[in-house]
């Protein structure tokens, strides 16, 4: 093999994911941002009973009673929030928004902390400290000129539930069911495509699930960065033998082996646990080639031998089996493998261990649903359970890995532009109020509604909502046109610098933080991926005593802006209590809410499937019939086209970046790197460490990214990778999931070309 020459900052990373690589990381994040004596009893507190819940990802723990349960990425949330850095009003006033935008992303939230209310200066390009009621009482006048439907209410999925119901409820009352969220831009197909399925838009196993299963089969997900407490669930199944299929374009450290940090014989001995027992790195859009490819070879094998397929419960619950069927029996195998970029025999090893287990768990990730079929994607999924009966039994089910600690919450409690009819009618005999019944903008919508002059202001409760968007060369211009943004969070980011005519900064109470109220000290409740809901309790003293509770910011807003409301506004964010009553006699699952919040480890909302019963039209699951697959072996092995691919790093939360390493795939203190195979590389001209432009192949306009570092990589030959946000200017804004919006973030046709300075 030839030597690789020598790229600045690009060397392989021998450990494995966790271990003591994952200690010294924690430790330097404590060290960069925290007071190191406070800090293990901060971290302490995480996931526990009477403390708050991790503001990272939402992968649950057991009872959150463990002596600890922080993992590397979860310590990072913790610290960069927790940290003592601060923002003064005196800090903007010595730096125009000109000069911060030149920042980098990590540059601008690593300053750390907002301390006052902001509103935008334009004579002096500066942010200014604001009074909270002269704010609220402007934002008011602002709203009430406009017309509901000029206004978009974007939502992270770091908010509250009690943050997020006030949220949906002042936006209702106000008259609009725009509700761009981010998940929009992440798991929409979950939310769409299961219900079709399944009558429910959320996975069905437990935690508990996964020490009985038989087989785990992982689909387009990388847990060590974006779930990373799944790792020690992972790590104990491994441990007991059981099969771990992955299927993922990129070979991924924490897929490979991982050492747990809480063993000491694996810290003792510097060893790790393998987890994947087999690892298909598949084409980057070749998955629903690839689970057709699986169930061809099932029904064969029922065909030839019988008891393969659950006929039984095909037989009782399910609907559509004869036209799926006939479906893949017409799929031919040359445009299978040409689209999912494996072969039959692989595709036949992994139906062979799917008919052998009795008990199987099907997890996916963003490689699944952020395609321009993601939501057939996640079908074709449940159509691969149902085949033998994978739902209502103990170890089985779907189990989607949503990423932000509350992105599922905020759904379940009215954060969505496509609202039930049953569900604005209890708001409507709750409040006292008429909601709109029409369906509003989800994110793509929202924003082309900015770019077409129709959108004139956005509140955006949490996130980074233009950066987080694809297209930015249409995406930040149109903020600059809105009239009024308002964004509420803890930290600056590029989003709250792309001013509006009056723009405003709001900072909020973070996780972590005490949140007290004039009945006292508060407690929030999230829902983590697994559809249980657990109160959160901050303790630390808040970063500036000019901080506000982010449903505290929710009511001052809306009173000031609802004159005659229905809504006692001041009431609700007196004692959170009240605005769970009020999510009680809204939301089916709430029943005898407070009371059971207060249990330690919370409760679980219902989920039908699991007891085999289906909320759909038939009344029973439904098959699927995706017909597409010679369409995807025609697009995906066109000549001179790669498919690019945006990932994240491991020093990185969403938009979030904690630093600019990726530790696992051997990147040290960069991003600009493109992620090639070797024989894509070879076949172009590329040598490692050459400077290449990566432009789309799409209809309209062409978007490129110029002078990035291609490195050789183990990724699938045709697909290619780049760090996600730079590489949104990539992704064109249309470029969607028709059925959900879902931007294509994880199959964009591009092409690579040598760059002028190589």
């Amino acid at each position: 093999m030839t030597k690789l020459r020598d790229v600045p900052g690009i060397h392989p990373y021998t450990g494995p994911a966790g271990g003591w690589g994952a200690l010294k990381a924690t430790a330097q994040a404590i060290h960069d941002q925290m007071d190191s004596i406070e800090a293990p009893i901060i971290l302490m507190r995480t996931n526990q009973p009477d403390g708050f819940d991790c503001p990272g990802c939402a992968w649950p723990d057991k009872e959150h009673r463990s002596t600890f349960q922080f993992c590397e990425n979860g310590a990072k949330a913790v610290t960069w929030e927790a940290t003592t850095k601060r923002v003064t009003p005196e800090f903007f006033a010595a730096n125009t928004v000109a000069s911060l935008l030149q920042k980098t992303d990590y540059e601008l939230e690593d300053m750390g902390r907002l301390t006052h209310p902001l509103v935008y200066d334009r004579a002096s390009d500066t942010f200014r400290a604001v009074d909270w009621e002269d704010a609220f009482a402007r934002i008011g006048e602002i709203l009430r000129s406009l017309s509901p439907d000029q206004v978009e209410f974007y939502t992270s999925g770091r908010a509250s539930n009690e943050a997020a119901f006030l949220y949906q409820l002042f936006a209702r009352e106000y008259g609009t069911n725009n509700f761009p969220d981010c998940s929009n831009m992440c798991h929409e197909p979950t939310s769409v495509g299961l219900p079709q399925s399944i009558g429910i838009g959320k996975g069905t196993v437990s935690l508990e699930d996964f020490d009985s299963t038989e087989l785990i089969i992982s689909i387009g997900h990388n847990p060590g960065t974006n779930h990373p407490r799944m790792m020690g669930t992972l790590h104990e199944a491994s441990r007991r033998n059981v099969p771990i299929i992955v299927f993922n374009p990129l070979r991924e450290r924490a897929l490979e082996r991982f050492a747990d940090p809480q063993s000491m014989i694996e810290m003792a001995t510097f060893g790790s646990t393998r987890i994947a027992s087999t690892y298909f790195q598949l084409d980057a859009g070749g998955d629903a080639a690839a689970l057709k490819g699986i169930m061809k070879v099932l029904l064969q094998m029922e065909a030839e031998q019988g008891g393969v397929l659950d006929q039984a419960f095909i037989a009782q619950h399910t609907e559509g089996f004869d036209a799926f069927a006939a479906d893949l029996e017409a799929t031919a195998w040359e445009d299978i493998e040409k689209a999912s970029g494996l072969t039959r025999p692989d595709l036949e090893h992994v139906a062979i261990a799917y008919a052998k287990s009795n008990a199987t768990i099907v997890t996916y990730g963003m490689g699944v649903t952020q395609h321009n079929k993601g939501t057939a994607n996640v079908r074709l999924i449940a159509d691969l359970l149902l085949l033998r009966g994978n739902f209502g039994k103990p170890g089985a089910g779907i189990c989607p890995l949503r990423g932000h600690s509350n992105v599922q919450g905020n759904r379940t409690v009215g954060i969505t532009e496509k609202p039930s009819k049953a569900f604005l009618k209890l708001i409507e005999q709750a409040c006292g109020f008429t909601p709109p019944d029409g369906h509003g903008h989800d994110a793509v919508q929202a924003m082309q509604a900015m770019i077409d002059g129709k959108a004139k202001a956005l509140l955006c409760l949490g996130g980074n909502f233009a950066v987080a968007l694809p297209d930015s060369e249409q995406s930040f211009p149109a903020m600059a046109a809105l009239d009024l943004s308002v964004h509420v969070g803890t930290k600056l980011n590029r989003t709250h610098l792309l001013v509006a005519k009056e723009t405003y900064v709001f900072p909020c109470l973070g996780r972590t933080e005490l949140d007290m109220q004039s009945s006292g000290r508060q407690s929030i409740t999230v829902e983590d991926s697994m559809s249980m809901v657990h109160a959160s309790a901050g303790k630390l003293t808040p970063a500036s005593d000019q901080l506000r509770s982010e449903p505290a910011i929710v009511a001052g807003i809306a009173r000031a802006t609802l004159p005659n409301t229905k809504v006692a506004w001041m009431d609700l964010t007196a004692d959170y209590d009240k605005i769970r009553d009020l999510i009680e006699q809204t939301v089916p699952g709430f029943e005898d809410f407070n009371r059971r919040i207060r249990v330690p480890g919370g409760f679980r909302l219902p989920l039908p499937p699991t007891e085999r019963q289906w909320h759909t039209p038939s009344g029973k699951a439904e098959f699927s019939v995706y017909g597409g697959v010679k369409e995807d072996a025609d697009v995906l092995g066109a000549e001179n086209v790669l498919r690019l691919i945006t990932i994240r790093s491991h020093d990185q939360y969403n938009t979030t970046i904690y630093a600019m390493d990726d530790r696992y795939r051997g990147v040290f203190g960069r991003r600009d790197v493109l992620f090639m195979n070797g024989d894509d590389m070879a076949a172009y001209g590329i040598e490692h460490g050459d400077l290449v432009d990566i432009e789309t192949v799409t209809p309209g306009r062409t978007l490129r990214l110029k002078n990035i570092t291609a490195i050789v990589y183990s990724i699938a030959r045709g697909s290619v990778a780049a760090y996600y946000p730079e590489a949104n200017v990539l992704v064109p804004l249309d470029y969607i999931d028709k059925e959900s919006g879902t931007p294509s973030y994880k199959s964009v046709p591009v092409r690579v070309v040598r760059g002028a300075g190589t």
